[in-house]
């Protein structure tokens, strides 16, 4: 009889996802929670909250110079600093999931709260006001907005993640499909808004384009409810904020301690430089890390309780410590990225925007990097990524850094392609001053110039394609490498690294009207009219500093040892 229940509760421990739980805080059993099934969820809830961002923050630059009153790049900085927000709080929304909640719970809270947010956007509205209080509503809006997104994209990626079994390589695989499958449906949204939002907000007014943003975040949250049954959900584990302080405070007091003898430091140094001749760069990087951090460990009877450490905490910090330079080193792919919403759609604004008899939105230009990636993102996943599984016989075929990599060469050349279109563009402003009279020339700055707005959709493909690589490389390279403790956290940095673009995006607008403006100068970003503005020149910059930032991600991702060639 005690043989049989031996049985019973060995077949149930095998039956349970360990360190998982349901939705109602029941053990998760295999075969019922989790998989492809619960991630299509995810999937579907990722087109609505997508549609209900971007059908605002792609057009909101002409929002703010149009209807609210902002120069070009007042509305440019306004842009950039409400998305980078958004971005930057996802890595509240994933440090809270690792910690304290779960995913789960955090995207239905975060949901919450940017529906809220474009609750008083689409008051704000219609009300059609320029006065102080409309500004100060449009931006308490946008920042709960802000919130909401932030703790969404915090979640959501991680949330649909955390379905797959990492143990198996059929798990690794879906997981990998997934992530791909994540742009696409980020696409999907991106499609609807650019198009159909755009149109109602430029030919129907905007309180229906914020209208529509609420209505797709509210329904979001009944399609993530259906698959409630189905998720598995990762146990919170604590801070990973604390264990990361702890460890580090811990390697400084024991390297302060082993400063005060002599010796020991003397003995430790021989040996760490007699293993450092015999290894390579990813070698002695790890070396490196190992003598500052193992000294938590080495020191740890000579450390105040509070500061003692495990094995565990040590090597999991080490671990983020070595994704950083890859994350810094993608801050400039989305300054570049954030050109989409601001400057580009400026320019177009610009330009002859229609086709044929119909007149396409400035703000729809988004709809070619999206369509383009739309269609790349399953031609990858079942084509591409087959093909390299076999051309290298690995289980990945193409590597995350790999992905990382491309997606930087194509920021390079977008921004090259940007330079060139908008000499292009000045050419055609320069014609036809020349050829007006003052009074014809002034009109132009409200008129459309006689060069298509296709010349602009150039760089938007190439941009597109960047974001497709390098954002999914970056989700799936956070979340594979990061400690499970850590997971939702590591995975935010893709955002963050977005929200540090867009707020680099807004300091090199500043700073390079502040260098270019000395020596009463005109600052080449300044003023009402974008025909006046020295773009070319600022793309070439650009460019530039994208090109040295891909010799900058280059030594790094050489350097770079994969948590599963470590094991």
């Amino acid at each position: 009889m005690s043989l049989e229940i031996q049985q019973m509760d060995e077949a149930n421990r095998l039956s349970v996802w360990n360190g998982y739980v349901d939705w109602l805080n029941r053990p998760a059993l295999r075969g019922y929670h989790g998989g492809m099934l619960a991630a299509s969820f995810v999937l579907v809830v990722e087109v609505l909250e997508n549609l209900a961002f971007l059908a605002n923050a792609s057009n909101l630059v002409l929002y703010l110079s149009t209807k609210m009153g902002f120069s070009p790049s007042g509305a440019a900085n306004a842009v950039t600093a409400f998305m980078g927000t958004a971005f930057f709080l996802a890595l509240l929304g994933g440090f809270l999931a690792d910690a304290f909640f779960t995913t789960f719970h955090i995207y239905l809270v975060s949901a919450a709260i940017e529906c809220l947010g474009l609750l008083v956007l689409t008051i704000q509205a219609h009300e059609h006001s320029r006065e102080p209080w409309a500004r100060v509503v449009l931006f308490v809006g946008l920042y709960l907005v802000a919130l909401g997104v932030g703790g969404i994209k915090g979640s959501l990626p991680p949330h649909g993640a955390e379905q797959f079994d990492e143990t198996t390589p059929t798990g690794r695989r879906q997981r990998s499909f997934f992530f791909n499958y994540f742009i696409f449906s980020l696409s999907c949204g991106a499609l609807i808004a650019v198009t159909v939002v755009v149109w109602l907000e430029d030919n129907k007014g905007w309180s229906y384009g914020f209208g529509v943003s609420t209505a797709a975040i509210l329904i979001s949250v009944p399609v993530f409810l259906s698959g409630s049954r189905f998720y598995r959900l990762k146990v919170p584990s604590g801070s990973p904020i604390t264990t990361l302080f702890k460890v580090l405070t811990a390697a400084l007091y024991a390297k302060y301690k082993k400063r005060t003898s002599r010796n020991v430091v003397t003995c430790h140094t021989r040996n760490e430089c007699n293993d450092t001749i015999a290894k390579g760069n990813a070698d002695r990087d790890e070396e490196i890390l190992g003598s500052f951090f193992d000294d938590a460990l080495r020191e740890r009877e000579a450390l105040p309780r509070p500061l003692h450490c495990t094995e565990e905490q040590v090597k999991d910090v080490k671990i983020v410590i070595k994704t950083l330079p890859i994350f810094m080193s993608t801050i400039m792919l989305n300054c570049c990225l954030a050109q989409l919403s601001t400057f580009s759609i400026q320019q177009a604004s610009t330009m002859n925007t229609k086709l044929g008899s119909l007149t396409v939105p400035p703000a729809a230009l988004p709809v070619f990097p999206v369509v383009f990636t739309m269609i790349l993102a399953p031609t990858y996943n079942h084509l591409l990524l087959p093909l390299a599984r076999k051309t290298t016989k690995t289980e990945t075929g193409v590597t995350h850094l790999q992905r990382i990599g491309t997606g930087l060469v194509f920021s390079v050349v977008a921004m090259a392609v940007a330079a060139l279109v908008e000499i292009k563009r000045k050419l055609v402003v320069k014609e036809v001053t020349c050829c007006s009279s003052t009074n014809a020339a002034s009109s132009y700055s409200s008129s459309p110039l006689p060069i298509t707005f296709l010349w602009i959709a150039l760089q938007y493909v190439f941009l597109g394609s960047a974001d497709l690589f390098t954002l999914a490389g970056m989700m799936e390279f956070f979340f594979t490498e990061a400690p499970s403790t850590m997971r939702s956290l590591a995975t935010s940095l893709s955002w963050t690294s977005l929200a540090m673009g867009y707020y680099l995006s807004s300091v090199l607008v500043s700073a390079v009207n502040f260098v270019t403006g000395l020596n009463q100068h005109k600052p080449w970003l300044l003023g009402k009219n974008l025909n006046e503005y020295h773009l070319e020149r600022f793309y070439w910059l650009m460019c530039v500093l994208s090109g040295i930032n891909f010799l900058h991600y280059l030594f790094w991702a050489k350097r770079y040892a994969y948590r599963s060639n470590q094991t």
